[in-house]
């Protein structure tokens, strides 16, 4: 029997209603998926420990339960820092605001000399902005109040996702394997395991760089003298999560106290220069030596699923936009119909195109002489035997 072929525009336009369906329901499930995508990077993340865990004697129920507990008092402590930190930040909020009760007085001054509006008239178009901005502020605060209570509800499924992630990592193996029963086991094995070690590789040069980054930026700012330097450096870095733009949302809140605390505004161009250079090395010397070859993305391909992700999930989209195209990599490149795909979306090694080209040239230069050698002498023979006759 024979398989019927479609003509070009109709497979076009069934992988398009395909992609378009897809892109509606990972829009509609997101307060479901995103918990799970997370559970399931955070699961890989913890394995090592689960795995030694059952190797050591313990079963795989207490293994995976111990592990959590790890990952939940690790978490714990991160966020005990983070809230003492604001908490002791929180002191110099009555500077803060009489600095910018400065700045508004001169920005008034300045306004007035430059625009001849008056202070009353400012002071009256404030007030009217402000009214309108407080009689919507019941429904964006009730909105608000939705929005944090479902988050905080879905990230409290997130450990019981990875419990069971881990309990039946092999009963999902089983289910590939039924599932692809026309694909050898081996190369099954061996995607999930290029899966795992590229997350897994991705995860730890992730805390690495993080580690890296936050040492740097704290430097610099204890240099300038800024408080909470050490807050304001590592806040930053954790924010390397988000790709290109996460240090940079950092460096906000830390200009901002420059210019609220400092005399010279000079102090908020010396801390945004600190984090525009910590950047630099990040992207260009920083994270290319940490997480090495496991993530070769191209930039392109990551500001593209940057900008996918945070418009499909807002800013977990965009922290997902990573490891999931480094995932899609290592599927495409497994699947031969697929891996001008994952070439597509890899790093390009001019480096190596090069070698490999200067090498043919340097093997074809000798082989060129030879023959010309060759054919020289072969001329050379027909030449003396025509004399002869």
């Amino acid at each position: 029997m024979t398989t019927p072929k479609f003509p070009y525009i109709v497979k076009f336009a069934f992988a398009l209603l395909s992609v378009t369906l897809l892109v509606y329901w990972l829009k509609v499930l997101e307060d479901i998926l995103v918990p799970l995508f997370i559970a399931v990077i955070l699961a890989m993340a913890i394995f090592p420990i689960s795995n030694w865990l059952e190797k050591i004697g313990l079963g795989r129920v207490w293994a995976v339960t111990f592990a959590l507990i790890i990952f939940v008092l690790f978490s714990g402590g991160i966020i005990w820092l983070a809230s003492s930190e604001i908490a002791s930040f929180s002191e110099i909020f009555p500077q803060l605001e009489e600095r910018f009760r400065h700045l508004f007085l001169q920005a008034q001054r300045w306004t007035e000399d430059t625009f001849h509006v008056g202070r009353r008239t400012q002071n009256a178009r404030l007030r009217q902005y402000g009214t309108g901005i407080l009689s919507s502020g019941g429904t964006v605060f009730t909105y608000a109040l939705s929005v944090t209570s479902s988050m905080l509800g879905n990230l409290a499924l997130i450990p019981i996702y990875m419990f069971f992630f881990l309990y039946y990592r092999d009963f999902f193996r089983l289910f590939f394997y039924k599932a692809f029963k026309n694909t050898r086991k081996y190369t099954i094995d061996t995607v999930l395991t290029k899966i795992y070690e590229v997350v897994h590789s991705y995860l730890k040069g992730l805390i690495t760089v993080t580690i890296i980054v936050g040492t740097l930026n704290t430097l610099g700012l204890l240099a300038l003298g800024i408080d909470y330097a050490v807050f304001f450096g590592f806040l930053a870095a954790a924010l390397l999560v988000i790709p290109f733009v996460g240090i940079l949302i950092g460096s906000i809140l830390p200009i901002v106290v420059a210019l609220a605390t400092k005399d010279s505004p000079m102090y908020a161009v010396g801390v945004a220069a600190v984090f525009t250079f910590v950047q630099f090395l990040e992207g260009n010397f920083i994270t290319p030596q940490v997480v090495g070859s496991k993530i070769s993305i191209n930039g392109l391909v990551a500001i593209i699923a940057l900008i996918l992700g945070s418009a499909l999930w807002g800013i977990a989209g965009m922290a997902l936009s990573l490891p999931t195209v480094a995932i899609l990599k290592v599927i495409f490149d497994s699947v031969p119909d697929l891996k001008p795909f994952g070439y597509l979306l890899g790093e390009p090694d001019h480096t190596r195109y090069l070698n490999e080209k200067k090498k043919k040239m340097h093997d074809f230069v000798p082989e060129l002489v030879e023959t010309i050698a060759e054919t020289t002498e072969d001329v050379k023979s027909l030449v003396t035997g025509k004399k002869r006759k």
